[in-house]
């Protein structure tokens, strides 16, 4: 087996098992044997040793999470949302164990390196959003905005899995992308460049898509706030 081959099998075999268990319980050891190689091969190709593999392994992780935001840029703005929470989704669920050590913190593996790989995770995942949105350089307030809810869908994501995956997965994608909406459209009422933004989506979005449904809904409420905006309307 070719050098690079033979370190793509290792690596394969590492990613497999931090995706299933923690890394502090993942052992050189395991590697090899998921691997069908000897201890020694593994320090060949890896002389870093358990630190250096799972540092490639969470790189390779931050690959395919940006990778589950990236989706075609056809149909309605949360739509698109929906598709890409979904794939993220999956991947939490497959690799549970692996995103909460990644994510939760307090690995025993935990590096600067992957504390700034997991960051890029953030950064990206954010441009992805926002370019579904049509903004490629974001103002602060909008910036702050689409980062908090990345963070919002992060420890989300977390509870979910201690929780048991409770409610079930397309609940809890169609409760995060209402949230990036109600978030988004909160913003446009005081930051203009967000109202430019929801001014370009809202027209993208249909009657059954997530954006269209929610506003429906928030229309049914309208009758209970009336007396908000008018201080003579007759409370319900």
């Amino acid at each position: 087996m070719g050098v690079e081959a033979r370190r793509a099998q290792l690596l394969g075999a590492a990613v497999d098992l931090f995706g299933h268990r923690r890394p502090e319980d993942v052992s050189i050891d395991d590697v090899a044997a998921a691997a069908g190689v000897s201890r020694p091969l593994v320090y060949r190709y890896f002389p870093g040793g358990k630190q250096q593999l799972y540092e490639a392994a969470v790189l390779g992780a931050a690959e395919e999470l940006i990778g589950r935001f990236a989706v075609p840029a056809e149909g309605p703005p949360t739509g698109r949302l929906a598709s890409a929470l979904d794939r993220y989704l999956a991947y939490v669920e497959e690799h549970a164990p692996a995103y909460g050590a990644l994510l939760g913190g307090g690995s025993v593996a935990e590096t600067s390196r992957t504390d700034a790989i997991v960051d890029g995770v953030r950064r990206r995942a954010a441009e992805q959003v926002l370019a579904h949105l049509g903004v490629s350089a974001p103002g602060p307030r909008l910036a702050m905005m689409v980062r908090s809810w990345i963070a919002c869908v992060e420890a989300v994501s977390l509870i979910w899995i201690d929780e048991g995956r409770e409610p079930p997965r397309g609940e809890l994608r169609d409760w995060l992308v209402d949230h990036f909406t109600g978030l988004l459209l909160v913003t446009a009422t005081t930051d203009p460049e967000a109202a430019e933004a929801a001014a370009r989506a809202l027209p993208q979005e249909t009657a059954d898509s997530p954006a269209g449904a929610l506003l429906a809904r928030l229309a049914a409420l309208a009758p209970a706030t009336a007396h908000l905006l008018d201080p003579t309307a007759t409370k319900p």
